[in-house]
């Protein structure tokens, strides 16, 4: 029986480099595969469709809540499982679950789109909104930090994570500002510090937004976490697929698969060994969207996609 057409919202998020997710997963009636960023589930629906059973991962308690309602699904029996849980957790879960084992793993990195349009969760300063941008809805928010934190650790994550090069400059100019709480306050006082025109391809206030984001929610540790659980996850012949959005994610799942490639390879976060085994094979070039997907979906612009195929070696170190 087919998955449900009734996604959430009916489809508010448009899921990028769908077709050559699903073509390098190559799901087949049965596979168990994690998608480890459900969102507004449009990776899910299609591996749903293929006769795949899903375990959906995401740390949003909204987007578990409007999967809820079509959870159970319409399939016989059901197939998708939502997990509402960090995606570095997913092992721990699916133990819970009683599966050792799966024959793939997807992720989409970052912020959905969802999340974007919505100004009451504070990720973007196209909309008015509080400064907030937690995707898990608890914990540290945007402003908190920006409103607490020293000048130097403000500066510290908009280099690092934004690559922004005026990122002292910034930093000090969000201090003298404080209190900051709203998205327009921090993006007026950004565009002020940078001298912002009206003129400008891109507005200034993007790379402290992202790194900002960034660093809330602890993104690019998250991605490396949840490469290692997928590593050990896969089954031999299962495949992995990630879509990132910009060069810092890219990079960290470019690193992982050269690593996990090469005989004798090492990581930075993982234990040298001689001789390392090979986790990974086949592994694919960076892969774009075409430009005709671009034109349905600007979003799209940035993404890359990377996918591999799990060896039957041993998985590595597991790192908490």
């Amino acid at each position: 029986m087919s998955a449900p057409t009734d996604l959430p919202g009916d489809a508010p998020h448009i899921p990028v480099l769908l077709d050559e997710v699903v073509a390098a997963l190559d799901p087949q009636p049965g596979d168990v595969i994690v998608d480890a960023t459900f969102g507004a589930g449009g990776y899910t629906r299609a591996l749903l469709e293929r006769g795949a059973t899903v375990h959906a991962f995401d740390r949003d308690p909204s987007a578990i809540t409007e999967g809820r309602g079509w959870a159970e699904a319409r399939t016989t029996p059901p197939r998708l499982v939502l997990h509402p849980r960090r995606f570095s957790e997913m092992v721990d879960a699916l133990a819970e679950a009683g599966v050792a084992q799966v024959d793939g793993v997807t992720m989409d990195i970052g912020v959905s789109s969802m999340q974007l349009d919505q100004a009451e969760r504070g990720f973007a300063f196209s909309a008015g909104g509080p400064l907030d941008m937690r995707m898990s809805q608890e914990g540290t928010s945007a402003a908190d930090f920006l409103n607490s934190a020293e000048v130097d650790q403000i500066a510290d994550v908009l280099f690092d994570y934004g690559e922004e090069r005026q990122s002292r400059r910034v930093a000090r100019a969000i201090v003298a500002a404080r209190p900051l709480q709203t998205t327009g306050d921090l993006a007026r006082v950004v565009r002020k510090a940078l001298g912002h025109k009206p003129t400008d391809k891109k507005d200034p206030a993007t790379r402290t937004f992202q790194a900002v984001r960034i660093h809330v929610n602890d993104e690019l540790g998250e991605l490396r976490a949840g490469l290692n659980a997928a590593e050990h996850l896969l089954r031999a012949g299962g495949r992995l697929a990630v879509v990132s959005f910009h060069s810092l994610e890219d990079r960290i799942v470019k690193r992982f698969l050269r690593d996990a490639s090469q005989r004798g390879g090492g990581s930075r976060h993982l234990p040298q060994l001689d001789q390392a085994p090979v986790v990974f094979e086949k592994v694919s070039k960076a892969i774009r969207p075409g430009a005709a997907e671009i034109a349905r979906n600007p979003r799209a612009r940035s993404s890359t996609l990377r996918h591999a195929i799990r060896t039957d070696a041993p998985a590595r170190e597991l790192v908490a």
